[in-house]
Parts: C-alpha cells; sequence; structure tokens
C-alpha cells in the first residue's frame, strides 16, 4: 500500500502532521526557539509533502499533443518549491534565534521538549528510510527531496534533545537560541543540495557517467553491424530518461537489419534503465563520417 509513490505520499502525509501538531504544542508550553525551529521544519515537510503529493500525480500523467515528453518535470518542479521553502524558514529562523539570543528567555517543561524531539527521531528515521527505499525503486526525485528533508530533520532534532538535556541539567538558557542556529545550517545545507539536484533536471543535465556508459556499452555490443556511433545525447524528466544518439553501420547491412538492430538496442538500454526512451538515427558508413 505505501510502496507506491503515491502511497509513500500518502504515509508521509499523515506521520508529518502528527509531528507538526506535537512540536507545535510543544513549543508554545516550553517557549523554546529550537523546538519551534524544529517545528516550523516539520511544517515546511508537511508542505513540501503536499506539493510532492500533487507533483507525482502530474508526473505520473501520460505524454499527450501538448506535453509530448511527458510531465515528468513536475517532480524537479516540486523538488525546487520545496527546497525555496526551507530557504525562507532558515531566514526566519535564524532572525528569531538572534533575537533570543539578544533578548534572553526562560524554558520551561524541558522534559516535554526531550520526550517530543526523542519520538521526532525515532518516526523520522523510519520515515526517511521509507521513502528513500521508495524513491530508489520508483525513480522518483520528488519522493527523494521528501526524504532528504526528513533525514535532516533526524539530525537536527538530535541537536535539539542534546540542547534540552543540557538545559535540563545546567540551566544555561542561551543554548537553546544556539542549537536553533546550527539547526538552521543543516536545513539550509539540505536545501542548497536538493536545488542542485532540482535545477539539473529542469536545465536538461545528462545523464550521469555510470548510465551513459551502459547505454555505449549496448551499442559496441554491436561492432560487427555497427562501425561507430556519435552525438549521444540524454537527459532525465522526473524518472523518465530520454535517449537520442546517431549510429553509422557497416557497408552491406540491410535497412531490415538495421531496423532489428535498433530494436536491439532499445531493449538493452530499456533493460539496464527503466523508464527510457530511446532514439536511434542510422546512418550508412562513406567516406565523410569513417
Amino acid at each position: 500500500m505505501f510502496t507506491t509513490k503515491k502511497g509513500a505520499a500518502r504515509l508521509a502525509l499523515g506521520i508529518v502532521i502528527g509531528l507538526v501538531g506535537i512540536k507545535f504544542a510543544v513549543a508554545a508550553v516550553t517557549g523554546s526557539i529550537s523546538i519551534l525551529a524544529q517545528a516550523a521544519d516539520s511544517f515546511l515537510d508537511l508542505i513540501a509533502v503536499g506539493i510532492t503529493f500533487f507533483s507525482i500525480s502530474v508526473a505520473a500523467r501520460p505524454a499527450d499533443s501538448e506535453h509530448p515528453f511527458g510531465h515528468g518535470k513536475a517532480e524537479s518542479i516540486s523538488a525546487l518549491i520545496q527546497a525555496i521553502l526551507i530557504f525562507v524558514a532558515g531566514g526566519l529562523i535564524i532572525y528569531s534565534a538572534v533575537d533570543r539570543i539578544i533578548s534572553g528567555s526562560a524554558i520551561e517543561l524541558t522534559e516535554a521538549g526531550i520526550g517530543v524531539m526523542a519520538v521526532s527521531m525515532v518516526a523520522s528515521f523510519l520515515l526517511s528510510r521509507h521513502l528513500l527505499k521508495v524513491s530508489r525503486a520508483q525513480d522518483s526525485p520528488a519522493l527523494e527531496g521528501i526524504a532528504r528533508n526528513i533525514t535532516a530533520d533526524i539530525f537536527s532534532a538530535a541537536g535539539v534533545l542534546v540542547g534540552m538535556v543540557v538545559i535540563r541539567l545546567t540551566g544555561l538558557v542561551v543554548i537553546d537560541p544556539i542549537i536553533a542556529l546550527a539547526v538552521t545550517l543543516i536545513i539550509l545545507k539540505s536545501a542548497y543540495n536538493l536545488m542542485t539536484k532540482s535545477f539539473g533536471g529542469l536545465l536538461d543535465v545528462r545523464l550521469p557517467e555510470e548510465e551513459e556508459s551502459i547505454i555505449k556499452s549496448a551499442v559496441t555490443r554491436h561492432g560487427d553491424r555497427i562501425k561507430d556511433f556519435h552525438e549521444l545525447h540524454t537527459r532525465k524528466s522526473g524518472s523518465q530518461r530520454y535517449i537520442n544518439l546517431h549510429i553509422i553501420m557497416h557497408r552491406g547491412v540491410s535497412l531490415e537489419e538495421a531496423h532489428r538492430i535498433c530494436d536491439c538496442i532499445e531493449r538493452d538500454i530499456a533493460g539496464a534503465l527503466p523508464n527510457s526512451s530511446t532514439t536511434i538515427h542510422c546512418e550508412p558508413h562513406d567516406e565523410s563520417n569513417s
């Protein structure tokens, strides 16, 4: 049930809603800016999950006359929006933390903060592992974006938990906004990584070198019939890979055999790289392309 893109997004939505509720409640009770930072981060995760759920629905639509290459880039757009939201929240948290350092404020009921952070860490760990597993199986950048955000929550929640313990033992409340700043740096690093990856999908960055090597191997496997190949262009849109290349056939290869070889190459690529659409242009061997 939760192993599909939509199922995993639904699971994330339910868990994140619960975490947002208890974090905001405990932040209000304790007056902790670091717990508030965690709550804000989880709230952004909630928005991001909603965007992801929508983008996955759009990306799953088949190609049509208006979108002949499908709707896969909706997932990259989703990841980019998530990164922008994280940057905005990070700026607000930094402002609040600096203000708290200057003004100072007491922290109450640190035990509640310790408890909610422990629960958050366990829930985030299990959820992020599941989302990463599904994102890899389904090749979904949007789900991976959510998983990375929630993974960052684990480390930031651990920092907040340690801070709550130290405050409980020593009474040094200045630790709270300092930890909030550290949490924000982790959040911003996650946003930067996510933004970089989403731009790659939107700007049609070539496939990774290891994937292009698979494509080249599928072509060179037919070296007895193929003289050479060139004009290899690759890109990715969501989970869909698009591959274009020109192959130069040896003299004497018939049109029927060339067609059969191209079909074989396309099957080999599709078998090694799921969700691949390969377009091959055949050329005869002559002196100009020797």
